[in-house]
């Protein structure tokens, strides 16, 4: 267990965060050799009603969706049915034939985009920005969000389809940039098996790990335990946030027809916990296998090029990090902005969910909030600090 200095500093750590309003509340638990070693709750979930945040929280979890979209690819990856080199195309036509912009004109590709490309996030779909690409995608998603709630919502093939058919923003394998491939990766699994991606999320990864709270959309007995999203008031306080982003449904109140394999889930606390174990114990949970060792191992490992790694090198507060398969990988202790394990592997979400395994360390961090254009805020560090000192 952690020493009672530590749980207490980790607490007042928090404690601050919340009385700053920096955030409304919070979940965070520490995971050493598989077992829990600290969990602990503070704030609000819901502000307005004065409810408090509780384990049994559901959260939006933005991005930390990504590297369960990864685990599907790779069981798909292990049967066979996959092959990494295999172009996008082969399973969602509207990436035949796609152009790439070059100096303001359209070019056609040098080679088409392929799985690979998709999971390590150097593809050229992007998520906006100025260039034909970006605003290819952002009107794309505008269009989602005035479809989100009629009778003609977008579908996950659909929007696939459609992203594929516009601009890449470089040629695949050139360049990183963070975007929307994990979005394609979700469709390729749905094209693949056959079924709905929630359909084989639930199947193959929720029901064997008993992620009981985790899915798509929340069933009416499930709604009151949802947290409320907040952002900055620009006077130091926080007001809520009710918008919906990236083309998922703020409440997640209804089914919806497009499953986001790159921001899409909403789950617990406990319900993440069982997935970072998995991947901690290389693939297996309580006598449950979902992948093999040998490739949980890859699925975790660093896979840039230096060309590649140029480009996430711009995210200046991932120094000493490399990615692979949506996930940062730490490769370089000494150049982190965090004190780290060499390794160390996770990622976060837009509203600030966030995981960590240092399996040098046997150690799994996980932090719950939810507040607009989070991401990994300087709490989330300054709390990872904490722990990872008393190593």
């Amino acid at each position: 267990m952690l020493e009672p200095n530590i749980t207490n500093q980790l607490k007042k750590t928090l404690q601050e965060s919340i009385d700053n309003k920096e955030i409304a509340g919070a979940n965070f638990m520490v995971i050493k050799d598989g077992k829990e070693e600290f969990y602990h709750q503070d704030g609000l979930a819901d502000m307005e009603s004065g409810r408090p945040i509780a384990r049994d929280s559901i959260f939006r979890l933005y991005s930390m969706t990504k590297p369960i979209t990864a685990t599907s690819v790779m069981m798909l990856l292990e049967r066979g049915d996959i092959d990494l080199f295999d172009p996008v195309s082969g399973y969602i036509p509207g990436f035949k034939n796609q152009l790439v912009e070059k100096n303001g004109e359209l070019m056609p590709v040098s080679r088409e985009v392929n799985i690979h490309d998709l999971l390590n996030m150097t593809s050229g779909l992007v998520y906006g920005g100025t260039d034909k690409a970006g605003q290819h995608t952002e009107a794309l998603f505008q269009e989602m969000g005035s479809r989100l709630y009629g009778k003609n919502s977008m579908s996950t093939l659909e929007f696939a389809n459609r992203l594929g058919e516009g601009p890449l923003s470089f040629e695949p394998g050139s360049y990183w940039q963070y975007g929307t491939s994990a979005d394609v990766l979700g469709a390729i699994v749905e094209a693949v098996s056959g079924k709905r991606y929630g359909e084989f999320l639930e199947k193959e990864i929720f029901a064997p790990l008993q992620m009981k709270d985790t899915g798509f959309w929340l069933p009416e007995e499930k709604r009151n335990r949802l947290a409320k999203i907040y952002q900055d008031d620009g006077v130091g306080g926080l007001k809520l946030y009710e918008e919906s982003h990236l083309g998922i449904g703020c409440q997640m109140d209804r089914e919806p027809k497009y499953e986001s394999g790159g921001a899409g889930l909403a789950s617990t606390i406990d319900d993440a916990a069982k997935f970072t174990t998995m991947l901690m114990n290389q693939g297996s949970l309580n006598g449950v296998s979902l992948l093999k060792p040998r490739t949980v191992q890859y699925m975790t490992s660093a896979a840039l090029t230096n060309w590649q790694q140029e480009g996430f090198d711009t995210w200046h507060t991932l120094r000493g990090h490399s990615y692979g398969n949506q996930m940062r990988i730490m490769t370089d202790t000494g150049k982190a902005g965090i004190i780290g394990g060499q390794g160390e592997y996770g990622w976060d979400g837009w509203l600030g969910a966030y995981f960590s395994n240092s399996p040098q360390d046997g150690l799994t961090i996980l932090f719950m909030i939810q507040k607009k254009d989070a991401g990994t805020m300087s709490i989330t560090r300054k709390l990872r600090n904490i722990v990872f000192s008393t190593l």
